[in-house]
């Protein structure tokens, strides 16, 4: 799989390069670096808190309804 190192947008590719998507250890470390001062975020929740607790589908085989 070809890409483009999400830091410095240099080509890499998955076969050859062991720190894909990254182009080098270097990148991945800045990366790195971003999520540990918080100059990443997600921006929203990734759990719907409103949502009820017990939101799976209903099993056809319970026989309790």
């Amino acid at each position: 799989m070809k890409h483009n190192c999400p830091i410095c947008k240099k080509p890499t590719d998955s076969e050859s390069n062991p720190d894909f998507p990254f182009c080098s250890e270097r990148c991945r470390i800045l990366d790195l670096g971003n999520w540990a001062s918080e100059k990443y975020v997600i921006s929203e929740p990734v759990i719907d808190e409103d949502a009820p607790e017990d939101s799976s589908p209903a099993d056809p085989n319970d026989r309790r309804n």
